[in-house]
């Protein structure tokens, strides 16, 4: 696990918690390398907007209520036009990438719910496939620098991570009414698939969000 993965994960799983100041002495130390790869992963984090730089150092996100919901809001729009322009423009590759994903992401939700031997974060990754395939299916070649602004990894895990087996299996059952909406090029179908499937996440976060800050505070 390079320096990237490894801080990623820490931050993910609240080792690393909110607020909590990175210093590329410690990390060094911590990983026992040098601070140019550090460096290199802190640059990476910040760009994913997992950590920000402030005027005493690089410290850890921390999203209020309102930062969740201007998020959201802000993801929901885009992807939403994005799934509706992806019903008018997809072409064959990308309905076969988007199949190909949903197959993966419903095998990768059994495994997990019946044997626990995969991860969120795989599940996480899998639902990136999807959203990522969807996008590309727009063949609008600005919307995915603009998303990918507002998809902020941190969110999306801790909204998963409170998913119980029916919200899981809702997700999956979401991607396949935007899947059959944008076969069937029903343009406002897809939309509205699409703002229901990101709002329940975000749905997730608020819910828990108590929870969710003194989980990767304590941590």
């Amino acid at each position: 696990m390079n320096a990237y993965e490894f801080i990623k994960r820490s931050i993910l799983h609240g080792e690393y918690s909110p607020k909590m100041r990175l210093t590329e002495e410690y990390l060094a130390n911590e990983l026992n390398l040098s601070r140019t790869p550090i460096r290199e992963a802190l640059r990476k984090l910040e760009s994913e907007g997992l950590i920000v730089s402030q005027k005493r150092g690089v410290y850890v996100r921390h999203f209020t209520k309102e930062d969740i919901e201007q998020i959201y809001d802000l993801r929901t729009l885009l992807e939403g036009y994005a799934a509706s322009q992806a019903a008018l423009h997809r072409k064959k590759e990308n309905l076969e990438e988007m199949r190909k994903a949903n197959k993966l992401y419903e095998e990768v939700i059994t495994t997990y719910l019946e044997t626990g031997e995969t991860t969120i974060e795989y599940i996480v990754n899998i639902n990136h496939r999807f959203h990522d395939a969807v996008i590309r299916a727009s063949q609008n070649h600005h919307i995915h620098s603009h998303i990918s602004k507002v998809v902020v990894v941190p969110l999306i895990f801790r909204s998963f991570y409170w998913f119980n087996e029916y919200q899981l299996r809702h997700s999956l059952e979401v991607h396949k009414t935007i899947l059959k909406a944008i076969e069937e090029q029903d343009t406002e179908r897809a939309r509205a698939a699409m703002h229901e499937h990101i709002y329940h996440g975000r749905d997730q976060v608020l819910h828990h969000i108590e929870e969710i800050d003194h989980h990767y505070t304590t941590n």
